[in-house]
């Protein structure tokens, strides 16, 4: 008979609770596509591997960015090393192992997890609950397949604060010395680790202040340095950038602490921000309400609110009572780790993905609310209720995970004003890891498993095409061309639904749409409605609009126009204000749409059609053409009445004031508009294009990208900000709404300036 080991016995619930995890990863472990940052976190775990086999500094040569050196190796390394045991050579095989045994190391932490609350509380019951929750948070749960950077840190944070409650409880040397190991692993991993290091050298500290016989200050001055030994070596030892050059490596990180030089654009409530700016105050906590479960958050504030009132009660219990201690650290650690971001304006994107960590304090001060009004000895309802709500949200998030698998990364709360797919899209980032692709393609593969799939897809996701089979891959065609009589995927641009006759829908969670339609219907139908209405423009291609939608028409084109990629038509588009422009696209004063014009076109029975749709901010006008290899074929610029001011009303109201400047065009200011005004212009004159430079009173206003000049550059043409009229130019430009300290103006040619003006505007108005 074999018998039972006592662990195993004892706490069978939370192996049954991993045996079902476990089950659901086996299941379920292949529906996740692949990172973003796969390619340099693979470089990592191989520049580690290579340096330990003798190539040094050369090794790290293989790190895509110079920053990623100082991405702890200690979880990298061991995924590489297990593809080269296991001898995997395809793609897909390669991605699979990592996304189980980053979900392994996961579920690891919820066993430490588990085990931390069985020492704090000596509850099962609730350490089962804590588990379930940690496991379950749905953004969390699945990144633990394919982020291979914060779900991990999130796990080790869990392992080290389980480490850090044991030093402190046993107090031994060995104990601190075990505890130094783990979080100089942890901070190895990610550098914010170190605020769990500092709180351990501060607890230890006060420790040794307050001991009251020299054998306490003995051990306590011996414990805490061997723990901060530990860490030191144990850091040191795992990141071998630092074992050619120490010092100068340290300095070069510690440069780097402040701001991560990656920048990125960020969407957040509505407002689009440069990440190496910093995050406004409320960024880690508005993302933090939205994505967390509520009643997690809503015990974590109970719990928070119990630890702070006994210790404001019982001062002295801080010092002696060990759970007392450790909780106020679980509610100081978010509040330090936040504002250590915000006064250092580190780089934060992509909702809270780098505090990821946080939920691990978070989750147990949960617990220790939950436990307090469970433990309520006069009363029953609180313990019956705090247990009830609890249960309820277990079932509520893995109802919801289960609703919107495998796109739980796009997990939204109640809490978030979703009273549209497309106003939550529009106010909050979704699939940056570019997930979404990855189910469709799939799909596609297992219902299609033989016929040439002519594919596009206005997300990227690319790389996700690599988790499919060899013959798949060569089958499925990422392209923007469309094959009449052919099977051809089409995701529709924000506003579109699928046709009534489309044959097969997919719809996927992060407000994406995915039709299978007959091209010849499809766009034949869009360019009957097309027709139906007057051109705006009538050349090469006739260009008709209708609302939102721009469509482009041509008969008898020739097949060059779409193949190759798409055709090669382009569309500039030039807003009224230019601070609706997306933040990229400031410097050069109007959206790009090219690649959405190169993605939704077709030729069917040799006629030529293409559609966008537009943004949703007043346009002034559109810059559209065909391009060549030899240049430009056609260009027209077509101003939009619903963007246009009334020109001859602006030259009227600029004529009753004085000009701020006087030049071959006299120039005057009201407010945020600058009027340009020439008499007697020709055509040819009117066509020169203008340069318009304006300084801000702080250099800190700019866009981001305009910084190093020192100025935005808001050059215009007459046909998009303004008209010809009666022999008479007149142009109306609005202004940047920051403070203003001098404009530099002008028009140009291939021969240089044709004239300027330049002058100051008082107190930086």
């Amino acid at each position: 008979m074999y018998t039972i080991h006592p662990m195993f016995a004892a706490h069978w619930p939370l192996w049954a609770v991993c045996a079902l995890f476990l089950l659901a990863a086996a299941l379920t472990f292949d529906d996740y596509g692949i990172s973003r940052d796969l390619v340099p976190q693979r470089a990592i775990g191989n520049a580690a591997l290579d340096s330990l086999a003798g190539d040094g500094e050369r090794a790290f040569e293989q790190a895509v960015f110079p920053w990623d050196r100082y991405y702890g190796a200690a979880f990298e390394a061991p995924l590489v090393l297990a593809e080269r045991i296991l001898g995997l050579e395809r793609e897909r095989d390669v991605h699979l192992s990592r996304h189980l045994l980053t979900h392994l190391f996961f579920l690891a932490g919820g066993v430490f997890c588990y085990l931390l609350v069985l020492r704090l509380f000596d509850n099962k019951l609730l350490a089962l609950l804590a588990t379930v929750l940690f496991l379950l948070h749905p953004r969390i749960y699945a990144h633990s397949f394919f982020n291979s950077k914060d779900a991990p840190f999130l796990a080790a944070f869990m392992i080290a604060l389980y480490l850090v409650h044991r030093a402190f409880r046993r107090d031994t040397l060995g104990a601190f010395i075990l505890c130094g190991v783990g979080v100089g692993l942890l901070v190895h991993l990610r550098v914010m680790g170190i605020v769990l290091f500092a709180a351990v050298l501060a607890m230890r500290a006060l420790d040794l202040a307050l001991a009251g016989s020299a054998d306490g200050r003995k051990r306590a001055l011996l414990t805490g340095g061997a723990f901060a030994l530990a860490a030191l070596l144990m850091y040191h030892a795992s990141l071998p950038a630092l074992w050619t050059d120490p010092v100068g490596r340290l300095a070069e990180l510690a440069r780097t602490l402040g701001a991560h030089p990656h920048a990125e654009f960020v969407l957040f409530r509505g407002e689009w921000r440069y990440s190496t700016d910093g995050p406004p105050l409320d960024y880690v906590p508005v993302w933090v309400g939205i994505t967390t479960p509520p009643a997690t958050l809503l015990l974590a504030f109970a719990g928070a609110v119990a630890l702070t009132w006994s210790g404001l009660r019982r001062p002295r219990d801080v010092l002696r009572n060990g759970q007392l201690r450790f909780g106020l650290l679980l509610a100081a650690l978010p509040l330090a780790a936040v504002a250590a971001v915000i006064v250092l304006g580190s780089t934060v994107y992509h909702d809270w993905r780098h505090l990821y960590f946080l939920y691990a304090p978070l989750l147990l001060l949960a617990v220790f609310g939950l436990h307090r009004l469970t433990s309520a000895p006069r009363w029953r309802w609180p313990r019956t209720g705090a247990y009830a709500l609890a249960g309820v949200a277990v079932a509520v998030v893995l109802v919801s995970m289960i609703r919107i698998h495998p796109h739980q990364g796009e997990y939204f709360t109640v809490l978030t004003d979703r009273t549209t797919p497309e106003r939550l899209v529009s106010r909050y980032e979704t699939d940056y890891w570019d997930q979404s692709p990855w189910p469709v393609l799939d799909a596609i593969d297992r219902d299609h498993p033989s016929e040439t799939i002519h594919l596009r897809l206005l997300r990227v996701g690319g790389e996700q095409q690599a988790m499919l089979p060899p013959d798949a891959r060569r089958r499925i065609i990422n392209t923007a061309k469309f094959v009449p009589g052919a099977r051809n995927f089409q995701e529709l641009p924000a506003g579109q639904r699928c046709p009534p006759w489309a044959d097969y829908v997919v719809r996927l969670y992060a407000n994406t749409l995915l039709c299978v339609v007959d091209t010849a219907t499809y766009y034949g139908d869009l360019r009957r409605r097309a027709l139906a209405t007057e051109p705006l423009l009538r050349s090469v291609y006739d260009v008709h609009r209708d609302g939102r939608l721009l469509t482009w028409v041509r008969d008898a084109c020739p097949p060059e126009d779409v193949e190759h990629g798409g055709t090669p038509l382009f569309l500039h588009v030039l807003p009224r204000h230019v601070g609706d422009l997306p933040p990229w696209s400031r410097e050069r004063g109007f959206d790009n749409l090219d690649r959405f014009l190169r993605e939704g076109s077709a030729r069917i029975d040799g006629n030529c059609v293409a559609v966008v749709t537009l943004p949703d901010y007043p346009i002034a006008a559109i810059r559209t053409g065909q391009l060549a290899d030899g240049g430009v074929l056609w260009e027209a610029v077509i101003p939009f009445a619903d963007g246009a001011p009334d020109y001859a009303a602006a030259r009227r109201e600029a004529l009753a004031g004085e000009p701020v400047a006087r030049s071959v065009y006299d120039l005057w200011r009201e407010g945020r508009t600058l009027t340009y005004l020439r008499d007697g212009c020709t055509e040819a004159e009117a066509e020169t294009r203008f340069f318009l430079h304006v300084v801000p009173a702080d250099e800190d206003d700019l866009p981001p990208v305009r910084r190093e000049y020192g100025f935005d550059n808001l050059d215009f043409t007459l046909a998009a900000r303004g008209a010809r009229i009666d022999g008479n130019c007149v142009a109306v430009v609005p202004l940047p709404d920051y403070p203003i300290a001098a404009i530099r103006t002008g028009q140009y040619d291939d021969t240089g300036a044709l004239w300027t003006a330049e002058f100051a505007l008082s107190e930086g108005e």
